[in-house]
């Protein structure tokens, strides 16, 4: 259920952010970014682990430098980057103890991820052949 909660409401907030015009600016993907890669950051506290939250935070800073190298330089590093975090997602508690995550989390984030990535791509895609 997880996982497909998470695709509709990618693809919901993608066509709604596209019906609306706030993905003309570029700005939009980043920060759908941005606010992803934080969520760890928020479960970390929730659980009220200092570890957790320190190495989260690493992690945070290099979905972070995807989101400044991905404004400024190609939208294609952020659907990448998402499509990543999506990927992280589900080997996140492997590797990381992190107590505030709830267990639909990672299917749900992971969907998210991979939709909003894949369909950011897919608009990339479309914009270059059009041109």
């Amino acid at each position: 259920m997880a996982f497909l909660v998470g695709v509709v409401l990618a693809l919901c907030v993608s066509l709604g952010a596209r019906f609306v015009g706030l993905d003309r600016d570029r700005a939009f993907y980043p920060t759908v970014l941005a606010v992803v890669a934080s969520y760890y950051g928020l479960f970390a506290v929730m659980g009220g682990s200092t570890q957790a939250l320190l190495i989260e935070s690493g992690v945070i800073v290099a979905f972070l430098v995807a989101v400044v190298l991905g404004f400024k330089r190609s939208l294609w590093i952020v659907a990448v980057a998402l499509v990543a975090h999506g990927l992280f997602d589900l080997v996140h508690g492997h590797f990381i103890a992190n107590p505030g995550v709830p267990a639909w989390w990672p299917w749900f984030c992971m969907a998210y991820d991979v939709t909003a990535g894949g369909w950011l791509a897919w608009l990339l895609r479309e914009k270059r052949s059009a041109s």
